[in-house]
């Protein structure tokens, strides 16, 4: 079970985790992956090993956690006044981010060191928030919007497979035709009629 569960918010464990994640990506900046230790993180974080331990376990799991609060979006999704357009900026910036090299490396930080699955579950509820709140907006401009889950498995979904496990030649125009397709050449956003 993952240590991290147990930490009480706010706080010294708020200062603690935030000394430590901030350590752990100056020092991955710094000295790399390869170098990266618990005793190194603890020293440059200004706590002790065994803090680090009893919180995260093993460096995997700090990594991890490290990698969910990096993957957290910073802002809402842009609006650009329909559902195609709306989604179509958000996936091309989702692929962007995700299928660089820095990305790729969260995404495996975020899943290799979570024994229990709440840190890819965690990374799963920031794209069904950020999908939700493009999807309201459109229902808000009366426009014809999937719901949440339909639009995690026919667009999401096939992005984080090509990002992880088929890369290569991944670009915007791949996101944009798998908007196209998920909601029709002619279809999605169009004004709901009653």
């Amino acid at each position: 079970m993952s240590r991290k569960q147990m930490v009480r918010p706010g706080g010294r464990s708020a200062r603690v985790q935030a000394s430590v994640h901030a350590a752990v990506r100056e020092l991955l900046s710094e000295v790399g992956r390869d170098a990266l230790t618990v005793p190194l993180v603890a020293e440059r974080a200004g706590v002790t090993p065994s803090t680090i331990y009893r919180r995260w376990g093993d460096l995997q799991e700090l990594l991890s956690d490290v990698a969910v609060e990096h993957l957290r979006p910073d802002t809402s999704p842009e609006d650009h006044g329909d559902l195609r357009s709306d989604l179509t900026a958000w996936a091309e910036q989702f692929l962007d981010e995700m299928a660089s090299s820095s990305g790729r490396a969260y995404i495996r930080d975020a899943l290799l060191g979570d024994p229990d699955g709440g840190n890819a579950g965690q990374c799963s509820a920031y794209a069904a928030e950020q999908i939700d709140v493009i999807l309201a907006r459109a229902g808000d401009r009366g426009e014809h919007a999937p719901d949440v889950e339909t639009t995690m498995d026919r667009l999401v979904a096939p992005l984080m497979y090509r990002i992880l496990f088929r890369p290569a030649g991944l670009g915007a125009a791949y996101a944009r035709r798998l908007v196209t397709e998920f909601l029709g050449a002619g279809g999605g956003g169009r004004p709901v009629t009653g």
